[in-house]
């Protein structure tokens, strides 16, 4: 592994830095204030266009599709991880180079398995930056972690696809802008446990199709884009928004959730990094009991190992990246499940330093850090529990070293 970003991603990691200090840190209280003070939450702050309307003129764009020239930048998994940390230090940062989940995925999967008439209908529209998407999986009835758990049914219907179900934490799908679901479900009960499910695509207008409430994330509803509790009544789509063959579902959100951890640990690294140099910054300049912050043993030990946790994460992702580059998803899953349960109780811990250093501040809406402690911690559930992933990695790790 080489330790040196290549004069390609140097390029990139200066002009995407460039335009994060330029445009996208201005811009963060704009676009919250304009949701705070809006009659309806559910609209889209005119900076975020504007800022995506920038970076796509700049060549910032789409920089996370990594193995599709045909659509994508081209980069790999390792060259993208610095980029990817970069924009994690703002939660606006991801959507302003279209790069932001659950787009992402649901890009990757059908630049992978969708039909060509699937890719000109809805995979060339995300890549534009369009419309937006979401996927439909976790259910509020059973351990949606274990995907074979899930309930809800598509059943053919001749040349349709009929699905009833209850899902919810569907991100992205109370966005306005948000013009389908990808929902997986079981079509057919009967097969073996990882051949039951399947995945079809679904259009946010089709009849039958119930958004009944955003849900909060200690208190947040993210608006705009937000997590939806979505129920399905004889929701009819055709058979050609299959995406794959019929019992592939599991396979296939198996290869879609593999970058997204990735991805997820990439952008925690750059919240996490961001909030040790604001954490910095603040003991420095703050004075209490007659000397700065800074000065005190406790406060140096925090940062220090604060750095020290960050870079482990850093470099621990960026071997994980590479593996999946060299070889196959499947063959870095271990290194995937590592990075997944490292990452976000690293970010968490950080961050809960930082707000330490920051006193009453660090609880409010006047800093970054809040929203990153609930979404650092949100991600130790999202795409698999802390507790399976090392189920997962334990399991095969007892395998490895007993056979």
């Amino acid at each position: 592994m080489h330790f040196e970003y290549s004069p390609k991603v140097r390029d990139l990691l200066g002009r995407l830095e460039r335009f994060m200090e330029d445009h996208v840190y201005p811009a963060e209280h704009e676009y919250h204030d304009f949701i705070e003070h809006s009659d309806n939450r559910w609209v889209i702050p005119p900076v975020m266009q504007q800022l995506k309307a920038r970076a796509r003129s700049e060549g910032l764009w789409n920089l996370f599709l990594a193995k599709f020239d045909d659509y994508g930048s081209g980069l790999t998994n390792l060259e993208y991880a610095p980029l990817a940390e970069v924009m994690g230090r703002s939660f606006i940062g991801p959507e302003v180079f279209n790069c932001n989940a659950p787009d992402t995925g649901n890009m990757e999967l059908l630049a992978r398995y969708g039909s060509e008439a699937q890719k000109q209908q809805w995979l060339l529209p995300l890549l534009n930056g369009e419309i937006r998407s979401a996927f439909a999986m976790t259910e509020p009835a059973v351990a949606s972690s274990d995907a074979t758990n899930i309930e809800c049914r598509i059943e053919r219907d001749g040349d349709d696809y009929v699905i009833n179900g209850h899902k919810w934490w569907t991100t992205g799908a109370p966005d306005p802008r948000c013009a389908f679901l990808i929902v997986m479900g079981k079509t057919d009960p009967a097969a073996p446990p990882h051949h039951q499910q399947t995945q079809v695509i679904v259009p946010m207008d089709t009849p039958g199709l119930k958004l009944l409430r955003p849900l909060r994330v200690f208190g947040d509803d993210d608006a705009p884009h937000g997590h939806a509790e979505i129920l399905f009544e004889n929701v009819r789509v055709p058979v050609g928004n299959r995406i794959g063959d019929e019992g592939q579902g599991f396979e296939i959100a198996q290869s879609r959730l593999g970058p997204g951890r990735i991805h997820h640990c990439m952008r925690l690294i750059g919240s996490a990094q961001r909030a040790l140099e604001l954490m910095c910054a603040r003991v420095e300049h703050r004075v209490a009991f007659g000397r700065k912050l800074s000065e005190q043993g406790s406060i140096r030990e925090d940062i220090a190992r604060s750095l020290c946790e960050i870079e482990q994460a850093r470099l621990l992702t960026l071997k994980a990246a590479d593996k999946m580059d060299r070889t196959s998803y499947k063959d870095a899953r271990d290194l995937i499940a590592m990075i997944k349960i490292v990452a976000p109780t690293m970010a968490q811990q950080v961050i809960d330093r930082a707000i330490q250093a920051h006193g009453a501040l660090g609880l409010c809406q006047d800093s970054f850090l809040p929203r990153a402690f609930a979404n650092a911690r949100a991600i130790r559930l999202a795409d698999g529990p802390d507790q399976v992933h090392m189920a997962s990695l334990g399991k095969a790790v007892i395998k490895r070293y007993t056979a």
